[in-house]
């Protein structure tokens, strides 16, 4: 016998998924927005948090509850949209789940059980963000977050931060890896393995962290290769989209989708950081690097991409959006997934053109506030210019 509320929460479940998204008013010619989320909790399936069973679960409790869904990696795999969703339980661990789309921005559904991992690392505590890489070996790889605690310190929220690697071919059976070894960097988080191979081996975008929450002499996104990815050892990292001050990347910056190929080069989407009064504000930021030196930067439009609007500005950790997945489909369509202030998960929609266009045409930041109203008003008056010789 299976409890009688249960019918009423797979109903609304079911009309969630049913819920056509549509674009939103926003416009800036880059690209578009949706009204809705993609993946909420309330995607989570009903079986997935509550006992069924009136005998063990008389009252219909949520047993197993979920706090925030997020932090997506992405492919296209048989034709479908499958996001790789970090979702984060009520006691703040976190674990890894396919949700399925035919469209990509709306009608996700989960698979019928979470991702399971194999357990190779007794010390790893929590799991989180990975990034999906169809990689020309053949294989789909996942590089993710392996947290565990700082056993040398007494503080109880001291932790390590390594970059776990695992590969699959049908996001269903997983093989395990060991993680990433930087030789000079103790810390790694946000790291990304690019598409391809360079001069026949593993190219990884890292990002050098001294401590697990501080970047400290961390200068930015690096990059660095490996012979084996099966015991992968990174033994230099050449730094490619730098921290500036008075930026969107001030603070701290990481890689976040896969690289896009373009005929012009590697259109990165990465997040940067910056600390305001009201504390760390997360932002999305595009930049370009060289076809056969991927981690030499050719591109660096100003600003930022993507910035948390509205609701988005609310949640769990609010004034942030986040991106570890980009799909590219065989229309030139992008579809970029981000997670707004650590609790639901977004997409926004491009073509390759369009971010070809942005990342190689919009103008480099000049870093001053002199330059960059100069570079302001010359923009106003050619446009003065264009409007009086059009009437």
């Amino acid at each position: 016998m299976i409890h009688e509320r249960y019918k009423t929460e797979k109903e609304k479940l079911e009309r969630l998924i049913a819920k056509k998204n549509h674009k939103a008013d926003f416009y800036n010619g880059i690209y578009d927005r949706y009204v809705d989320p993609v993946v909420t909790r309330e995607h989570i399936p009903v079986e997935w948090r509550f006992d069924l069973n009136p005998e063990t679960n008389p009252y219909f409790m949520e047993r197993l509850g979920v706090n925030a869904v997020m932090n997506a990696g992405a492919v296209e795999l048989n034709g479908k949209i499958c996001l790789v969703v970090r979702v984060e339980g009520n006691d703040r661990k976190s674990f890894f789940a396919v949700a399925e789309s035919e469209s990509g921005v709306d009608g996700f559904r989960f698979w019928d059980e979470p991702v399971v991992l194999p357990d190779t690392c007794p010390e790893e505590t929590n799991v989180y963000d990975m990034r999906l890489t169809k990689h020309e070996d053949g294989y789909i790889y996942g590089v993710f977050c392996s947290e565990s605690k700082d056993t040398s310190v007494k503080d109880l929220s001291a932790a390590v931060a390594a970059a776990g690697i695992v590969r699959t071919k049908d996001l269903k059976e997983w093989e395990r890896l060991p993680n990433l070894v930087t030789l000079r960097s103790p810390q790694q988080r946000n790291v990304v393995l690019h598409p391809e191979l360079v001069e026949g081996k593993y190219g990884f975008y890292t990002r050098p962290m001294d401590d697990f929450i501080d970047t400290g002499s961390g200068g930015g996104v690096g990059f660095g290769l490996c012979e084996d990815i099966t015991h992968a050892v990174i033994d230099e990292e050449i730094m490619t989209s730098l921290r500036k001050y008075h930026t969107i990347t001030e603070a701290k910056n990481g890689a976040g989708a896969v690289p896009i190929r373009t005929e012009k080069g590697w259109i990165h989407i990465a997040h940067g950081v910056r600390n305001t009064a009201a504390g760390l504000r997360y932002v999305i930021y595009a930049f370009a690097t060289d076809l056969h030196h991927p981690e030499k930067v050719i591109a660096e439009p100003s600003g930022l991409l993507i910035a948390p609007r509205g609701q988005e500005r609310v949640g769990d950790v609010s004034n942030v959006v986040f991106t570890n997945g980009a799909v590219v489909r065989d229309n030139g369509q992008v579809l970029i997934y981000y997670a707004s202030s650590d609790t639901r998960m977004h997409v926004a929609e491009t073509t390759v053109d369009k971010l070809t266009d942005y990342v190689f045409h919009t103008p480099q930041d000049p870093e001053r506030s002199a330059d960059c109203v100069r570079q302001r008003v010359e923009m106003i008056r050619r446009n003065r210019e264009l409007l009086g010789a059009g009437q």
